[in-house]
């Protein structure tokens, strides 16, 4: 491949990293500005839910479609039209003026990113190759892990300068640039196999599954896993996936091929990422809450202690792709879990009162520089064993995992730690809550071990896929 080409490669990813950024800075960078926007437009508990809701199920719910829409229109176009419409969702959301306005623009935020994630993914899969492809997925994997501490920064730092409107407008002229640019450096075309049909009652199934998941994840945070409504919704959602594996057995032209699902590699991936982002959030959320709640800092204060985390993730990251490219995905996973499980350790020793770097720093960077390396290995395992043809289809699977992952983290802690979340409650929930991630991400250093193959992922030296 010539020096011209490399550079153009590596300038696609460029673009396609900025419009992944914005989606995944828009998971973290509301809750930041939710109090100012409650305010200000006079939103209720459930309208301030919903707020962030939306866009979770949205962009959760469709990426399967998404990705397979990448797989058999084109993976350019649905690019385009998903950055399009996360764009001029994000200007909406800006100039929302009351409750109704601004949920519908964030349903359809996460529509623009269910259907640009997954194929900004597709592309740089199928863009690098070997060595290359795994430096670029490392480089991937480092936006998925900082988006989250950047996006506390970015919402305190909107919130408190120009408003928090620009929480939303920032995405526009990233949005534009982006959309200028990418096409002129990647081809246009259909993906790497004749369009067919898509799978129309499995879209709907899966969509409704995930978004009763999600919803059921959303509201155990709030009123645990057996209050209210979550139960139901929890078996909503798993009745609706055993039915969408019926219905994909039985179709000629499936949304997901389920002997997709049955490949080793996929399946250790998309675990490795669901455990891996909700090892995460839960860290970000617990010790957002725990410097605002206790040590009563402002958001802008907490988004600054969180920037060296993510130097420290992105740092992770770079060492997770030698570790992979030398030795292969177990090591890297290993370490990782292992590092995350060490970290939580520390930071269940959280004091009711002290200094914010001593009491939280040092065991969230030991977690970030160890969840670091496992997204590396989530997303170079799953990715490194698919065809052309399918990875769209395999990064909206990947894509999901992270979102799934998120919530469940964040719910899972959040029941733990329900007394400690109330202003002035005790503080050994949040210790309750860190020990109990130290405990899953052991469980998870030791399942993904033995799951993820061994060796290292398989160089694909071909020609580059039609884009």
């Amino acid at each position: 491949m010539s020096q011209i080409a490399v550079r153009t490669n590596w300038w696609v990813l460029v673009l396609l990293c900025l419009a992944q950024f914005m989606v995944i800075l828009d998971v973290t960078v509301v809750n930041v500005a939710l109090p100012v926007i409650a305010t200000d437009l006079g939103l209720d508990r459930a309208a301030l839910t919903w707020v962030v809701t939306a866009y979770t199920l949205c962009f959760g719910g469709l990426m399967l479609l998404g990705g397979r829409l990448a797989d058999t229109i084109s993976r350019r176009g649905v690019f385009l039209v998903g950055l399009a419409v996360f764009t001029v969702a994000s200007l909406a959301s800006g100039f929302a003026g009351n409750a109704t306005t601004l949920v519908v623009a964030r349903a359809a935020q996460g529509v623009g990113a269910a259907l640009l994630s997954p194929a900004a993914m597709s592309i740089v899969t199928t863009t690098f190759h070997g060595k290359e492809r795994n430096r670029a997925l490392g480089v991937w994997a480092a936006i998925a892990g900082a988006g989250a501490a950047v996006g506390v920064l970015l919402g305190g730092l909107f919130t408190a300068g120009p408003g928090w409107e620009w929480v939303f407008f920032i995405n526009v002229p990233v949005g534009v640039f982006v959309a200028v640019l990418l096409p002129r450096l990647v081809p246009s075309g259909r993906s790497g196999r004749t369009p067919g049909k898509v799978d129309i009652p499995g879209a709907l199934i899966v969509v409704l599954a995930i978004g009763a998941l999600i919803y059921a994840l959303v509201r155990a945070g709030d009123t645990g896993w057996g209050g209210g409504s979550t139960p139901y919704f929890l078996a909503a959602g798993l009745g609706l996936l055993v039915m969408f594996v019926v219905v994909e057995r039985r179709v000629a032209e499936p949304l997901v091929r389920l002997e997709l699902l049955a490949r080793r590699p996929v399946v250790a991936g998309n675990l490795v990422m669901l455990a891996a982002s909700g090892l995460l959030l839960a860290n970000f959320f617990l010790n957002s809450q725990y410097l605002q709640h206790v040590l009563r800092l402002d958001a802008l204060e907490t988004g600054l202690i969180f920037l060296p985390v993510a130097l420290v993730i992105g740092l992770g990251t770079h060492l997770g792709v030698r570790v992979v490219n030398r030795f292969g995905g177990r090591p890297a996973v290993a370490v990782g879990f292992g590092l995350a499980a060490v970290g939580a350790v520390l930071l269940a020793q959280v004091p009711a009162s002290g200094n914010a770097l001593t009491a939280v720093l040092p065991g969230f960077l030991i977690s970030g520089l160890g969840l670091g390396a496992t997204f590396v290995t989530a997303t170079t395992t799953a990715m490194a064993h698919v065809g052309p043809h399918d990875a769209g289809t395999t990064s909206g699977l990947i894509n999901t995992g992270h979102e799934l992952g998120a919530t469940l983290g964040i719910a899972f802690v959040s029941t733990i730690a329900a007394q400690s979340l109330q202003g002035g409650g005790p503080i050994a929930g949040f210790g309750a809550a860190f020990t109990a991630t130290a405990i899953a991400a052991a469980v998870a250093a030791v399942g993904a071990t033995l799951l993820v193959p061994a060796g290292r992922p398989p160089a694909t030296d071909g020609p580059v896929f039609a884009h």
